[in-house]
């Protein structure tokens, strides 16, 4: 078994770098992609993990586009030099990422809501805050009974203390991705919100712009649309990838190595990184 998408404590995971590539090398995987959100911050030690535990290592990030109305998120998969471009992209996103955090709280207090920000660092451990860190302040303060509910009533899109997020224009992320010697994989397609008209139509765009394949099978859609994906793919010239989209705790029902309906990802995988 492979993986070509995984999450690790450097964005919103639960295990170290290290610790998920070990956890990978246990449960049999020969090959495996660090994709943190925005970041770049835990590759250097996915990387020597995976060299002690004999497991071929993927390099990789995962941007989030600028995108109407559902969300866009740019796979960077087997980054070949992770230089200046790249560091900077993710710098940016940082300081864009805290900006926001801090405009959420401030929204929240601005309501009676007594929020630290020591504490959402201290919730989040070495990992980057973001809304869940939120969700787990409220619920501490019995503002709401679980972090869904957090969502569904505050932090979701549309709802009063959700604030924006600052989203990467796909030509740059592109450029960015290509630059890092990487390719670039339209993850999780069904997160789009968009028809299965509109999907072909977008499609045919972002071939022309550069995207190189797309991420057919994740285990948030459904097995008819990932094979519906996985045609769509081929009439594109798409390339086709496929992970588990793991995260550890805070998502138990993703397994490493499995994707849709508890498919394994075979070994064959690789060939989509194949130059």
């Amino acid at each position: 078994m492979i993986d070509l998408h995984t999450h690790s404590t450097a964005s919103d995971g639960s295990l170290a770098p290290a610790e998920l590539v070990r956890k990978a090398a246990a449960e049999g995987l020969v090959a495996m992609a660090l994709t943190d959100h925005d970041t770049v911050e835990g590759l250097s030690e996915a990387e020597k993990a995976a060299d002690e535990a004999g497991i071929r290592f993927i390099p990789g990030i995962e941007i989030e586009i600028a995108f109407e109305p559902g969300e866009f998120h740019l796979l960077g998969l087997d980054l070949k030099d992770v230089g200046p471009p790249m560091v900077q992209l993710a710098a940016r996103l940082a300081t864009a990422r805290e900006d926001r955090n801090l405009s959420m709280v401030e929204l929240l207090r601005a309501d009676g809501v007594d929020i630290d920000y020591g504490e959402l660092r201290k919730i989040a451990g070495t990992g980057m805050i973001g809304r869940p860190h939120l969700a787990a302040a409220l619920v501490a303060r019995r503002v709401v009974r679980n972090k869904q509910a957090a969502f569904d009533r505050y932090l979701a899109k549309g709802r009063p203390y959700y604030v924006r997020k600052a989203c990467v224009e796909l030509e740059e992320a592109l450029r960015v991705v290509h630059e890092s010697g990487g390719l670039a994989f339209v993850a999780h397609p069904m997160s789009l919100f968009a028809s299965w008209k509109r999907l072909a139509a977008l499609f045919a765009e972002w071939k022309e712009l550069g995207v190189d394949g797309i991420e057919a099978w994740h285990p948030t859609a459904r097995l008819v649309e990932c094979q519906r994906l996985n045609a769509m793919a081929g009439q594109f010239g798409f390339r086709v990838s496929a992970g588990s989209d793991y995260h550890g705790a805070p998502r138990p029902d993703r397994r490493l190595g499995h994707t849709v309906a508890g498919r394994p990802i075979g070994d064959e995988f690789l060939a989509v990184l194949e130059r």
